[in-house]
């Protein structure tokens, strides 16, 4: 019990501030990386306090740059932080907090596309897949350029119960270009419905959480950027494999401006392409004069499970790819006129 008590009430001692420590090992942000500092930790503290109660918990975080959202998850009472860093210029900084909380901070520098975190926490944290979350959070401040890659990698580490969810249904908070936060949490019908939005929605409660101004940022970026809560659902809302969901999702969205049975017909090879969209839009009972923002996760789940009959039925669909046959034919997509 001491122990635990220990743990909730550590405190940083009293360091340089980020602007100092940005100043003291001349960092400047990169723009070809898209790297913004966020300065004010009463943000940063806001932004750890939304991922819940973080006292003893294992917290990964991604992108943590000259340390401030790092400052705050250490002052949560956390029980361990493992941090992973790319650019190397931040490390001096990082281990700065690592000597100001020892045996707490834990720092890699490394790829977070290609780090195996699944490896990093303790076994005795994992949890069934039904059971509560367990206590390991992702939190992070993500560049911009990496952001959407990362998200879909992890949505389908969600889906294969993998990476960050060997240990079960492991939450998410992370910060992105305020559009993308937007795309991930857009309801049915909204001007910003996009992959993205059925991507998350299908496998995870998706949360808008907090809004912040570019001008919180070193440099400031062009856009506010806003920050997503993810926690997986015990049960996916489309029970398909991740990337027949993806497929569909991809092309329904190909050209959202238009009715979806234009997208959904890519889909299929040219010569039964008006047969087999009438069949998958009858199979899954859609009306196809929706737009791809009017579909909903229901919708989709039909348009996917129809899909994947037809695949069954025809072993050599799935296979199919209509860029490849426009280059076969010599036609960009620009010029393939639906």
């Amino acid at each position: 019990m001491a122990a635990s008590r220990t743990l909730g009430t550590f405190r940083l001692p009293p360091l340089p501030t980020i602007r100092e420590i940005i100043k003291l090992f001349r960092l400047q942000a990169v723009k070809q990386l898209s790297q913004n500092f966020l300065l004010d930790l009463r943000l940063t503290d806001k932004i750890v306090r939304k991922a819940g109660s973080l006292t003893n918990a294992y917290v990964y975080e991604v992108g943590p740059g000259p340390g401030g959202i790092t400052r705050s998850i250490l002052n949560a009472g956390v029980a361990e932080l493992l941090v992973v860093e790319k650019d190397v210029r931040f490390i001096p900084g990082l281990q700065m907090l690592s000597d100001a909380a020892p045996g707490k901070l834990r720092i890699v520098h490394g790829d977070v596309l290609t780090f195996k975190i699944e490896n990093a926490f303790p076994e005795s944290l994992k949890r069934q897949w039904e059971d509560d979350p367990p206590n390991v959070h992702i939190i992070g401040n993500l560049p911009f350029s990496v952001s959407t890659p990362l998200i879909i990698k992890w949505l389908e580490n969600v889906s294969h119960r993998n990476g960050p969810f060997a240990y079960g249904r492991t939450q998410m908070t992370l910060t992105f270009q305020k559009e993308v936060a937007e795309r991930l949490t857009a309801s049915t019908g909204s001007k910003q419905r996009s992959r993205l939005s059925i991507m998350a929605q299908y496998l995870c409660d998706v949360q808008h959480i907090v809004t912040i101004p570019g001008q919180a940022f070193i440099p400031k970026p062009e856009v506010d950027s806003g920050v997503v809560h993810f926690t997986p659902l015990t049960r996916p809302r489309i029970e398909q494999p991740f990337r027949l969901v993806e497929r569909v999702v991809q092309n329904a969205f190909q050209f959202r401006r238009k009715y979806c049975h234009r997208g959904l017909g890519m889909l299929f090879p040219e010569a039964q392409r008006l047969e087999s969209t009438g069949k998958l839009l009858k199979l899954a009972d859609v009306d196809p004069t929706l737009r791809p923002t009017q579909l909903s996760v229901l919708h989709f789940k039909s348009l996917c499970d129809a899909y994947r009959k037809m695949c069954d039925e025809d072993p050599h669909l799935f296979a199919y790819n209509f860029r490849e046959e426009l280059k076969q034919k010599g036609m960009t997509r620009k010029s393939y006129r639906l």
